[in-house]
C-alpha cells in the first residue's frame, strides 16, 4: 500500500531481505496510547474555567479536528457533528473507550448533562479516525494510514487540528522516524498538530515519538487540585518530562489532564473494565496526557475558529507566549512553557512564532574539529572509503556523541544520514565500506550498544518477546490495564 505521506509503501518483506541502495526501511510495530491505568474518583477538572473560558459556550465552529484513535461512540454530546472513517475494517464505533472519552474532552457539547461536562471547542467538528482494534492494539502501518486519509481529506474539508495521543517507543531520531515525518508533512501543509507527552514520568528522559518532535506541539499533563485558580496547579506525576533522547526541552506546555470528565463508550473495554469511573449514564472520569493533548487540542480549534489565518507555527507561538506561571509549574518539573491560558492566547493581537522554542542544542560535537570536518567533506563528496576512514578516526565520545545528537551534525552529513544511513546507501562493491555501513554506522555508532542487532530486531520491534509482553499476551491484559505499568506506558490516561 502507498503511503504518499512519508514517500513510503507498507509491505511485507522476508526477514532476509536487502534494501536496495536508496531505500530505508522501518518495521512496522505496535503502538500505544497514551492513557493510564484504573479508575479515576479524584476530584472533577474545572477544565474550561482554568482555560479561562466561560462555563459553557459555543467556540470551535467551522473548524474540524481530526482524532486519530480508537473510534468515536454515536453520542448525543456529539450529535451532527462526527464524521467517521474506519481504517481497521471492524466498523465504526469504539469498543475500546479512549476515542470516545477524547471527542467529549476536545469538542462534547454537553447535551446529557445540561452542559455541566461541555469541551473546551463544543461547535468543532470531529473527524473520527479509526485505527485501532476493539481493544486498543494498532500499529505503526495502521496510523500512517491514518494520518495519510487526514492529509487526503483535508483537501477538501477544514480539517485544521489533528489529536495524536500516542506513543510509538520509537528508538529511531525524530528526523527519520515514520511516524514523526508523517506529521510534520501535515504541519507544513498547514495543519496544527497535537502529541501527548507520555504517561512515563516523573522520571527524566521520558518522551517519545511523536512527542519528541520539535516541530508538533507536546503536551504535559496539569493536576488542577480541584480549582480553576492556577496558583495551586502542579505537573501530575505521571506527565512525561523531557529532555528528548536528543537534547530537546519537551513537552513544549501543559494542559488539565487530571480527573477530567470525557464522555462514556458505553460497552468499551474501559467502561467494563472501571464501572467506577462512571459519570452518571454518558461520562466518565479519566486522567493522563492524552486527555491533555485533547484538551490542548480543542483550545486550538478555539483559537483557529477566531483567527482563521493563524499558522502553526504562529498557534504554537501564541499558546508558549501566554502560556501562565505558577511554583509548581516549572520547565524542570515538566511544564515546559507553562500552563496553557486559551484566554491570554485569544486575547493576544500579535501573531506568534514559535521559532527556535525547542531547537537541537548547538553545543559543539567533542573532539578534534578538524576530523569531523573530515567526515563532512567526505560525505558531501560520496567518498565512502574515506568517510569510513574519517569516522574510525573519531574517539569513541565523539562516536558517541553522534549517536545521541547526530542532529547538530553537518547540514550535508546530516542530509545523507536522513536518506541512507540504514539504507545501506553506503554498502558498495568494495567490502570495507559495505561493513562500516552495516556495523559502525547502523549497528554501533548510532544507538551506542549494537542497536540494530539487539535492541530493535530482537527485543523492541520486531521480536515476539516484545509483542508477546506487551500488545498480544494475556500478560499485556493484566499489566496494562490492571496496573499503573499501563497508565505510564500506553495510551496515557488513567481510569481510576
Amino acid at each position: 500500500m502507498a503511503l504518499p505521506i512519508v514517500s513510503g509503501v507498507v509491505a511485507e518483506v522476508p526477514r532476509a531481505f536487502v534494501a536496495p541502495a536508496g531505500l530505508l526501511v522501518t518495521a512496522d510495530r505496535p503502538a500505544r496510547f497514551t492513557s493510564a491505568s484504573g479508575g479515576d474518583d479524584g476530584p472533577t477538572s474545572t477544565v474550561r474555567q482554568t482555560l479561562g473560558l466561560d462555563t459553557t459556550g459555543q467556540e470551535g465552529a467551522g473548524v474540524t479536528v481530526a482524532l486519530v484513535d480508537t473510534g468515536v461512540a454515536d453520542v448525543p454530546d456529539l450529535a451532527g457533528r462526527l464524521e467517521h472513517v474506519d481504517l481497521t475494517g471492524t466498523g465504526v464505533g469504539d469498543g475500546y473507550g479512549h476515542g470516545t472519552f477524547l471527542a467529549g474532552l476536545l469538542a462534547g457539547s454537553g447535551a446529557a448533562s445540561g452542559g455541566r461536562y461541555q469541551g473546551v471547542a463544543p461547535a468543532a467538528r470531529v473527524l473520527d479516525v479509526k485505527v485501532a482494534a476493539a481493544d486498543g492494539t494498532t500499529s505503526l502501518s495502521l496510523v500512517l494510514r491514518g494520518l495519510q486519509e487526514v492529509a487526503k481529506r483535508s483537501r477538501t474539508e477544514p480539517i485544521k487540528v489533528v489529536n495524536l495521543s500516542l506513543a510509538s517507543g520509537s528508538p529511531l531520531p525524530y528526523q527519520v522516524d515514520p511516524l514523526d515525518q508523517a506529521l510534520r508533512v501535515l504541519w507544513h501543509q498547514g495543519i496544527t498538530v497535537v502529541v501527548a507527552a507520555g504517561n512515563d514520568g516523573p522520571q527524566p528522559g521520558t518522551i517519545d515519538a511523536p512527542g519528541n518532535d520539535p516541530t508538533l506541539i507536546t503536551v504535559g499533563g496539569v493536576d488542577e487540585n480541584g480549582t480553576a485558580a492556577h496558583a495551586d496547579d502542579s505537573i501530575a506525576s505521571w506527565s512525561g518530562r523531557g529532555p528528548t533522547s536528543q537534547g530537546l526541552a519537551k513537552p513544549d506546555l501543559a494542559a488539565p489532564g487530571a480527573h477530567l470528565v470525557g464522555l462514556r463508550s458505553e460497552g468499551s473495554v474501559i467502561d467494563a473494565a472501571h464501572p467506577q469511573s462512571r459519570v452518571g449514564d454518558r461520562y466518565f472520569r479519566g486522567s493522563g496526557t492524552s486527555m491533555a493533548a485533547a484538551v490542548a487540542s480543542g483550545a486550538v480549534a478555539n483559537l483557529l475558529s477566531r483567527r482563521t489565518n493563524l499558522t502553526p507555527a504562529q498557534v504554537k507561538g501564541l499558546l508558549i507566549s501566554t502560556a501562565y506561571q505558577a511554583a509548581a509549574l516549572t520547565a524542570e518539573r515538566g511544564a515546559g512553557a507553562g500552563g496553557l491560558d486559551l484566554a491570554g492566547a485569544l486575547a493576544e493581537r500579535g501573531l506568534g512564532s514559535a521559532a527556535g522554542s525547542q531547537r537541537p542544542s548547538t553545543s559543539p560535537a567533542p573532539g578534534d574539529p578538524k576530523l569531523w570536518a573530515a567526515v563532512s567533506a567526505a560525505f558531501a563528496r560520496g567518498d565512502r572509503d574515506a568517510a569510513a576512514a574519517a569516522w574510525d578516526d573519531l574517539s569513541p565520545a565523539a562516536r558517541s556523541w553522534a549517536a545521541r545528537s547526530w542532529a547538530n551534525l553537518d547540514p550535508v552529513a546530516r542530509s545523507w544520514a536522513a536518506r541512507s544511513w540504514a539504507a545501506r546507501s553506503w554498502a558498495g562493491a568494495d567490502a570495507q565500506s559495505s561493513e562500516w555501513a552495516a556495523r559502525s554506522w547502523a549497528a554501533r555508532s548510532w544507538a551506542g550498544e549494537d542497536w540494530t542487532a539487539r535492541s530493535w530486531a530482537a527485543r523492541s520491534w520486531a521480536g515476539d518477546d516484545w509483542a508477546a509482553r506487551s500488545w498480544a499476551g494475556d500478560d499485556w491484559a493484566a499489566r496494562s490495564w490492571a496496573a499503573d505499568d499501563w497508565a505510564a506506558r500506553s495510551w496515557a490516561a488513567t481510569w481510576r
